[in-house]
């Protein structure tokens, strides 16, 4: 079967919706856990204002401190040219473009209009370009609320390929489905991934983001994998949401997505029996929060162990 590729939001997506503020150090030690247990992409933080997200004040420095670890893909969010211009100083490997498909959460959210953003979109875009091709990283826009949303409601499908289709025509290399409100559901799912590739593409959409709001999560994530997605995001613990959509919390859990994809012969590379050990860890950095998943509270059934590893 083919590879899957897990890519941990955590330290990004779950630090951003929680009140504590964990120091560098942590976060780097979250980061080199999970990297030690085979997690090989990871969302570290997002170049936004601190004054709006004060737990992402040091991404700069969460980015060059992980740079030491082979192999490892250091994503980041950056919702402007601004934030683009840091993440390149810094040397992520990836960079993602948040634009909200319903413009109500996207002024909520980067305080921009779709023409906005795609301008913001455009300037970034030219900033990568310039770079060396050695130094230069995966650039792409997160197509978010892309399912609906709590704020505007419906967002119609042919308008979410349509923006697909514009954004991709920028020159931008690829497009990933976010779930922000975790309203969607396996169809809808499949309407939108097959709309998006009719027009576009399949390499130019291999990743989703998803939400378990309403326990739709790991049903939409098995939908995705079996269509022909090969990168799903996922918090360890379930930690996260987004601030700016009310209601939106819940990120599927990543213990429970490797479990779901190991015990089905899917090969993510990654340690499950560490992996839960980093959830421990990381818990006890953040003891206010609440913590998801059915893995770490009922444990692996004994014949779960290095068969399943692939």
């Amino acid at each position: 079967m083919k590879h899957i590729t897990i890519s941990e939001v955590g330290p990004r997506d779950g630090l951003q919706s929680v009140e504590t503020t964990l120091s560098t150090e942590a976060k780097l030690a979250w980061i080199e856990a999970e990297y030690a247990a085979g997690v090989r992409e990871i969302e570290v933080g997002s170049f936004v204002s601190p004054k709006l997200l004060p737990q992402m004040a040091d991404t700069e420095a969460v980015v060059r401190g992980a740079q030491h670890l082979e192999g490892l893909i250091i994503a980041v969010l950056v919702p402007n040219v601004r934030g683009c211009e840091s993440a390149l100083r810094a040397g992520a490997h990836k960079i993602s473009v948040p634009l909200s498909l319903s413009e109500t959460h996207s002024l909520k959210n980067v305080r921009r209009t779709h023409a906005q953003m795609l301008d913001e979109i455009r300037s970034c875009l030219k900033l990568v370009e310039a770079m060396p091709e050695s130094e230069k990283p995966v650039f792409e826009v997160g197509l978010s609320t892309a399912f609906g949303c709590t704020l505007e409601g419906v967002v119609p499908e042919s308008f979410v390929v349509e923006m697909a289709e514009r954004v991709l025509d920028l020159g931008v290399a690829e497009v990933g489905l976010s779930d922000t409100t975790g309203m969607g559901n396996p169809a809808q799912l499949e309407r939108l991934l097959t709309g998006i590739w009719q027009r576009c593409g399949e390499s130019r959409l291999t990743g989703v983001h998803l939400h378990n709001t309403r326990g739709q999560g790991l049903a939409n994530a098995l939908r995705a994998v079996e269509l022909g997605i090969t990168t799903l995001d996922s918090s360890l613990g379930g930690l996260g949401g987004c601030p700016f959509a009310p209601g939106a919390s819940g990120n599927i859990v990543t213990e429970d997505l490797v479990f779901m994809l190991q015990s089905m012969g899917y090969p993510t590379g990654i340690d499950l029996e560490a992996l839960l050990v980093v959830r421990q860890q990381v818990a006890e950095l953040l003891p206010e929060e609440e913590w998801f998943g059915f893995t770490a509270a009922a444990g692996l059934p004994k014949h779960f162990g290095a068969a399943t590893l692939q």
